[in-house]
């Protein structure tokens, strides 16, 4: 790499580090914000949904957005969004104004991350460079969901929950700064017109997707609203594909969608960000109600998580240049899957936590594997002018698995424990959820592997 693009690199690695760090920073300080500010306990949720729902549900057209305008313009506005809420958020006095705060961020993070991949994969070439970029990224941001845990709480235990929010206000403001100097923008050279039936369709879709699987967590899978919301999302994004097949300047052209690589690349994504994450709820669950943790402790404990991932992060590229994108994937799957299964061994004995602290770690690496697998494969061959779209899928497939996964395994867990309670009924439940979880690594990779067979780059074909 040059020194410019070095420089480039952290710029854009710093920023999407923040970004994911935003994710889990305030989920152990949750109790604490909600005593605060007055907030119900049924109303605490929505400080993690408000921000799921904006950035899931606007990340996909913010992604094409970044095509028209520029992407360094979307990317540095978009900064300068995250700087200002995360400070009207660590200012606010009412529960009005904190969600407020947190729709913003869900927002900026919606504009900031398709814009800020698709700067990097502009910014490299297709191969090694890009790829060690793309692991760099993929380790940086799964760190980050660590880091935010362990940041959050100790922000909330020495000065003030309000600090998870303030420490995001000189990291924008630095990177806005230096942005406009460093990032060389990038844009088709004709300026397309927006798909505005698509973008609604599809930005609807996603809300409501993300909003019953959110509602399918709380309440159960078979609440009216629930089915409601989640059969509304189904029939929008259906039509979403519909209306891009006709439409002169389709949001997503159905060539695209209909790529191998795009196709099975986000699907091995999202479950990998769809297992890992609610992998971490598990465990939560386990640390803190069967081995009776500290909100703390938990947060630390997840740091061995962290660290498997930015080993796999920094492999992550190798791993793709020497055995090619489908083999990565396979290969991650399967380490993730292995080192998942064995977490049902866990008991009550506190001596398991040496268990929990090698599988995660080493399940760490293998998600990582299969994360820059996915997104190598997601942005692999095509043109600088379709990145924006490519990333900006990769960014939605994100998170919605993100947001997926928790609502999936919170109903396994409460399928399995029904009305019991305590920590014998809780690690039940847990191991159930777990062994699912192992399952759909396993398959996903399998899946992936199988149908990417001769449509991902290999190692010969450069």
């Amino acid at each position: 790499m040059s020194g410019r693009q070095k420089l480039v690199l952290a710029l854009l690695l710093g920023s999407q580090f923040m970004i994911a760090v935003d994710f889990s920073i305030l989920n152990v300080a949750l109790p604490v914000v909600g005593e605060g500010l007055g907030f119900s306990l049924a109303g605490l949720q929505w400080i993690a949904t408000s921000f799921a729902l904006a950035a899931a549900g606007f990340t996909l057209l913010f992604g094409r957005v970044a095509d028209l305008v520029g992407r360094k313009n979307l990317f540095v506005g978009g900064m300068a969004v995250l700087g200002l809420s995360s400070a009207l958020g660590g200012l606010a006095t009412s529960p009005e104004v904190l969600l407020t705060a947190r729709v913003l961020q869900g927002l900026a993070t919606a504009a900031v991350t398709p814009a800020g991949l698709a700067l990097l994969t502009t910014a490299f070439r297709e191969g090694p460079l890009r790829e060690r970029a793309l692991g760099l990224n993929g380790a940086l941001m799964s760190a980050g969901f660590t880091a935010g845990a362990i940041l959050g709480g100790l922000l909330t235990d020495l000065l003030s929950w309000r600090w998870a929010f303030f420490i995001n206000v000189p990291v924008a403001a630095l990177v806005v700064i230096l942005a406009p100097t460093v990032i060389t923008d990038s844009r088709p050279e004709e300026r397309p017109r927006l798909d505005v039936p698509g973008a609604i369709a599809v930005t609807g879709g996603l809300l409501l997707l993300v909003l019953g699987l959110t509602r399918a967590g709380e309440t159960g899978w078979t609440r009216p609203t629930t089915l409601a919301a989640l059969a509304a999302g189904a029939v929008l994004l259906v039509a979403f594909v519909r209306i891009e097949q006709r439409a002169a300047a389709p949001l997503v052209p159905i060539r695209v969608l209909k790529r191998r690589s795009v196709v099975w690349g986000n699907t091995a994504g999202l479950i990998a960000f769809a297992t890992e994450t609610s992998l971490v709820f598990l465990l939560t669950l386990y640390l803190q109600e069967v081995l009776g943790y500290s909100a703390l402790a938990t947060g630390l404990a997840f740091g061995v998580l962290g660290a498997g991932t930015v080993v796999g992060g920094v492999l992550g590229g190798r791993a793709v240049g020497r055995f090619g994108n489908r083999r990565a994937i396979v290969l991650g799957g399967t380490v993730q899957a292995a080192a998942t299964l064995s977490l049902v061994a866990l008991g009550t004995s506190g001596a398991w936590v040496w268990l929990l602290l090698t599988a995660s770690f080493v399940g760490g690496v293998g998600n990582m594997l299969m994360i820059v697998g996915f997104m190598v494969t997601a942005t692999s061959g095509l043109p600088d002018e379709e990145q924006g779209r490519a990333t900006g899928l990769a960014t939605m497939t994100q998170q919605v698995g993100i947001a997926l996964g928790i609502p999936v395994m919170s109903a396994v867990v409460t399928a399995r424990t029904g009305a019991a309670s305590g920590p014998d009924a809780v690690l039940s439940g847990v191991s159930t959820a777990i062994l699912v979880n192992s399952a759909l690594v396993l398959a996903g990779a399998v899946l992936a592997g199988y149908f990417l067979a001769g449509g991902a780059r290999t190692p010969k074909d450069g």
